[in-house]
């Protein structure tokens, strides 16, 4: 069911009066505003609702909690650690710094936690400068954290509803848990293949292994349209075609969701129209209101009518709508827009605050203006014991009203019951037969030929290369070449180069008869090569499908979803 209501498509005339005008009043809010909280000590709450009415249950919880319960509720720390109670030195001494406490599980019962998020990163990662640590190592690690975790969530006040535990497992180049999983091929790569229906069954399978895990919110899919080349963005979306991403989004969204895991629209509003880095600075988004809603605004909305119970607010100045503030902080962008204007009733989650943009305020000041502004989650605070005594003073001081922490904290309880509802896969679903076959389908159907012959075999021997620090990747496609039945040697035969992400001009080879972009496909607009190809994905499947085209058994029938200067979308006739 969508969580927002059915609208006709607004007016860009009447989204630009609204926007000129400051957005003042009237904007309708997508949700009643619940009652306050009974204070410290104030009367218990009636009889519990039913188990089919989260809200119900939500405001029910909500109306028995204190100030500091409600206050915890709303954030959402990383912590150093792979356990939930033991931990190394080097670990607890991290936890001391960002909380005052040695482990995540004591983080969780000193500021009453509502959930946590798990943190890595590897080499090609854009997202590497504010993931201080690693909670991940396997799939078992995995599951053992997160059970401990929930086990010192569930001994607090608002433990009826199940701690959220969140990580941004996107595929592609942002992949938290990576072993031992079924791993799918980047979302470029799913707008590539354009067909939902696969890339909705690829996403409910490694749904249900996140949800096996013991994972309950994913930070995707990524919403932006690469409207730029943004290198932080990149082949993290599904393209520059809004409305072809906004219906690999809403299947994405739909995939999660089904098997328990809520999906989380980012990076409102709309990190792809700039090619800057929040992870370092603060992106100017130049476009105009109008550009915004048809440009940028589509897959957020598609992914709203899919269900999706979360959008991920951006460290993003949209000059047209509230000029030097960035939308994590802006009433105007996530209230008055997003809520009033797009009718979003879920959970609103600010992107990293331990970012640049969010750090120009204190921890305290940051978080309470983040949450003055429309969010519902903190995520990532830098210190989280400053967090939380800054929004406690605040909502004791007035600054913070009563009513929009407990508004925040109904939308977060609301989505955790929500989440309750379906049934935890099993850790036997990992990496099945059927959730391979899946990931498999999407990125055979993702390989496209930007120069050359359509699905004409590479005369072999075939010599696998690459720029410097791909051999696990060229392993993988020397593998998957030689169980295709294609004869591969280290040096002298047919040369298949690989480039991935951060690789340009430079990176290429002139002797290569065949070059193949993992990543974003614009390198290719600089190569030589007779035939040029497009995974969009380093993972195993999409080597795999990549075999398979080489070996001349399966025909490239994806199509570029970004524009690269001189080369076609794809050389292969539409069927």
């Amino acid at each position: 069911m969508s969580n927002r209501p059915w609208r006709a498509r607004v007016a860009v005339a009447a989204l630009t009066a609204l926007l000129v005008s400051g957005c003042s009043g009237g904007s309708p809010r997508s949700a009643p505003t619940p009652s306050p909280a009974a204070p410290s000590g104030g009367p218990s709450a009636p009889a519990a609702p039913p188990a089919s009415d989260p809200a119900g249950r939500a405001a029910a919880l909500v109306a028995t909690l204190s100030d500091e319960d409600l206050v915890g509720q709303v954030l959402m720390p990383y912590a150093y650690g792979d356990s939930a109670t033991k931990v190394s030195a080097g670990s607890a001494a991290g936890n001391q710094a960002l909380a005052g406490v040695d482990t995540p599980a004591e983080m969780i019962a000193k500021y009453r936690l509502g959930g946590l998020i798990l943190v890595g990163f590897s080499a090609d990662d854009p997202t590497k400068g504010n993931q201080e640590t690693t909670n991940v190592d396997n799939p078992r690690q995995v599951h053992e954290l997160t059970t401990g975790l929930r086990t010192a969530a569930g001994r607090l006040a608002a433990g009826s509803a199940p701690l959220l535990i969140g990580t941004d497992q996107e595929y592609g180049v942002v992949t938290r848990v990576t072993d031992g999983v079924t791993v799918l091929p980047s979302a470029l790569a799913a707008g590539a293949a354009g067909d939902p229906k696969l890339t909705e069954a690829a996403w409910r399978a490694a749904g249900t292994e996140l949800a096996a895990m013991g994972i309950n919110i994913d930070f995707a899919p990524v919403a932006d349209v690469l409207a730029t080349r943004s290198t932080v963005i990149g082949s993290r979306s599904y393209g520059a075609d809004p409305k072809r991403a906004a219906a690999q989004v809403g299947s994405a969204v739909r995939g999660l969701q089904a098997v328990g895991v809520a999906a989380t629209l980012k990076h409102f509003p709309g990190h792809g129209h700039s090619a800057d880095d929040s992870h370092q600075d603060l992106p100017v988004l130049t476009q105009s209101a109008a550009a915004l809603q048809s440009g940028a605004w589509p897959p957020f909305t598609a992914g709203m009518d899919a269900g999706a119970m979360a959008v991920m607010s951006g460290h993003l100045d949209a000059r047209a709508i509230d000029p030097g503030t960035p939308a994590t902080f802006s009433h105007k962008l996530l209230t008055d827009v997003l809520r009033g204007q797009l009718g979003f009733k879920g959970v609103v989650i600010t992107d990293g605050m331990n970012m640049p943009p969010a750090k120009r305020w204190a921890p305290g000041e940051a978080a309470v203006r983040a949450l003055n502004a429309g969010n519902d989650l903190i995520l990532m605070t830098p210190n989280v014991g400053q967090a939380y005594d800054g929004l406690l003073a605040a909502l004791r001081g007035g600054s913070l009203p009563r009513t929009r922490l407990v508004e925040a904290v109904t939308r977060v309880l609301t989505m955790k019951f929500q989440l309750a509802e379906l049934p935890t896969a099993q850790m036997s679903t990992l990496n099945t037969p059927a959730h391979r076959a899946a990931a498999d389908a999407l990125a055979a159907a993702a390989v496209t030929v930007l120069r050359g012959a359509c699905g004409k075999a590479v005369r072999g021997p075939i010599t696998v290369t690459s720029s410097d620090g791909r051999d696990g990747t060229r392993a993988t496609l020397t593998a998957a070449l030689t169980a295709a039945g294609v004869s591969v040697k280290p040096s002298g035969g047919t040369i298949v180069h690989l480039v991935g992400y951060g690789d340009g001009a430079k990176d290429l080879r002139a002797d290569a008869a065949v070059t193949v972009a993992m990543d974003t496909p614009y390198v290719l607009a600089e190569a030589t090569s007779p035939t040029l190809l497009a995974t969009y994905s380093s993972s195993r499947a999409s080597m795999t499908a990549l075999a398979a085209v080489l070996a001349g058994k399966a025909r490239p029938g994806g199509r570029s979803p970004v524009v690269v200067p001189g080369l076609p979308a794809t050389t292969c006739a539409s069927t």
